[in-house]
């Protein structure tokens, strides 16, 4: 990942605060008709990636219908029958109920990008200035520090927020004990716990907390759009991989669309709007960046899911099983 990006982003957007998603009835008469189920900071991002495969000749008059919200909770809908030809989420566990319910092919993830159509990583956004100096992750464990982040039962933002946090204790020497006790200290601290990386966002520009745990793409968008804060790339950071996926019964064009979410073009698309991107895009100037000649520096340490807490199928139930999930207990005993 390490890449230098020199960009002016193109992409209109407005209202990256409002939190407007329209679900599509499936046109059962029309192979032409796609429903894309995502997340909910994806939303503003998927517009110019939409228009734009609509100008190509696989696109051509084909109508996409987005449904947007919180991850756990989008992919619950579709458990319970919202219309979905591709399914573009938070995080793994939220693809892979699907698969168990028959809905999304096992073999999903058996492709160049192993299953993934956006990447980004986690950082603090903090009011213009940065007032209190919350450079680092023990800067958030200070008394008088509020925190917002999503809420885990809902939002899959969340998950990568805390496994960030829990991580970035181990990379700096700590055990599974110390970890722990850090994670308690930062519950100590949370202020608000929205039900989606959008509504936290739109929690802490309202005036709540001191520091916002986000996606660095979700900072950048918000920021090209007129929002007024800074955000911070801490030094030790988690990369966050956004699975896709297509259910069993996609529309043909289904895969025209991700072939384009996935191809530069699409990907530069996406770099624009702040996702890091997953194929060589060339040079880019990313507007609402801190270095818009530079606005992906690469974090002195970065986790991922699969090398550092043996990936999803561990993770999800040894941190956030609802009974005995290790951070699900810390959040309940902290009355969160």
């Amino acid at each position: 990942m390490n890449r230098t990006f020199k960009v002016a982003a193109a992409v209109s957007v407005t209202g990256v605060l409002a939190l407007a998603g329209c679900s599509g009835d499936s046109s059962a008469d029309s192979g032409d008709t796609l429903n894309v189920v995502g997340y909910s900071v994806l939303e503003q991002a998927n517009e110019g990636v939409i228009n734009a495969f609509n100008d190509t000749d696989a696109g051509d008059g084909v109508t996409v219908k987005g449904s947007y919200g919180a991850s756990g909770d989008q992919s619950r809908a579709v458990v319970a029958g919202q219309d979905a030809d591709e399914v573009h989420l938070s995080l793994e566990p939220d693809v892979t109920r699907l698969v168990d319910e028959g809905i999304v092919a096992k073999d999903w993830k058996d492709n160049d990008t192993n299953g993934i159509c956006t990447q980004s990583v986690v950082v603090f956004v903090v009011p213009k200035g940065n007032p209190k100096g919350i450079e680092s992750w023990d800067d958030l464990v200070q008394p008088g520090v509020g925190i917002v982040t999503p809420n885990p039962a809902s939002s899959g933002s969340a998950k990568w927020n805390l496994l960030a946090a829990y991580g970035s204790v181990i990379a700096d020497g700590g055990d599974d004990a110390a970890a722990q006790d850090y994670m308690t200290k930062l519950f100590d601290n949370v202020a608000a716990l929205p039900d989606s990386g959008r509504d936290a966002t739109t929690a802490f520009t309202s005036g709540t907390g001191d520091v916002l745990l986000s996606y660095e793409n979700e900072a950048i968008l918000a920021r090209q759009s007129g929002q007024d804060f800074d955000y911070v790339v801490p030094d030790t950071t988690l990369r966050i991989d956004n699975p896709c996926a297509l259910t069993e019964d996609a529309s043909d064009k289904a895969q025209d669309f991700m072939d384009f979410q996935k191809s530069e073009d699409g990907q530069k698309l996406y770099a624009e709007t702040g996702y890091r991107p997953l194929v060589d895009v060339g040079d880019l100037t990313v507007e609402g960046a801190n270095d818009p000649s530079n606005p992906f520096p690469e974090p002195k340490t970065l986790l991922t899911i699969d090398d550092d807490f043996n990936g999803w199928d561990e993770a999800n139930t040894k941190y956030f099983d609802e009974n005995d999930g290790i951070l699900t207990k810390i959040q309940a005993e902290a009355g969160q």
